[in-house]
């Protein structure tokens, strides 16, 4: 293969890999503005919320994270998320021994 045609394939390969990292993204994320922090882009000002309830309260928690990232990714794409790569995240929870209740909030980021 001559220098053109291999430069003419990997074109097209950058492309076609921006072009599936793209499709991650839902189109919903361009509603809010974005901020460049640190190796991430997050929502200006923008949080979400997650609630779950457990027996334990690291349950709760556990599941009060999957909610956020679930609702997260099914609104703006697998890429926003990731409750470990969001920002101002926070914690709340409320019970007692076999009955606890969490809630989460945090700006969504991708990296």
């Amino acid at each position: 293969m001559n220098t053109t045609a291999v430069r003419t394939v990997a074109l097209v390969l950058g492309g076609l890999a921006n072009v599936g990292a793209q499709a991650q993204d839902t189109g919903l994320a361009s509603l809010h503005d974005w901020v460049r922090i640190g190796g991430r882009v997050c929502m200006a000002d923008h949080y979400h919320d997650g609630a779950g309830n457990g027996p334990t309260r690291g349950y709760a928690q556990a599941a009060a994270v999957r909610s956020w990232q679930d609702f997260t990714a099914w609104e703006y794409g697998r890429r926003w998320g990731s409750y470990a790569n969001a920002i101002g995240r926070s914690v709340s929870c409320t019970g007692t021994h076999g009955n606890f209740s969490c809630s989460v909030a945090a700006r969504p980021c991708r990296r």
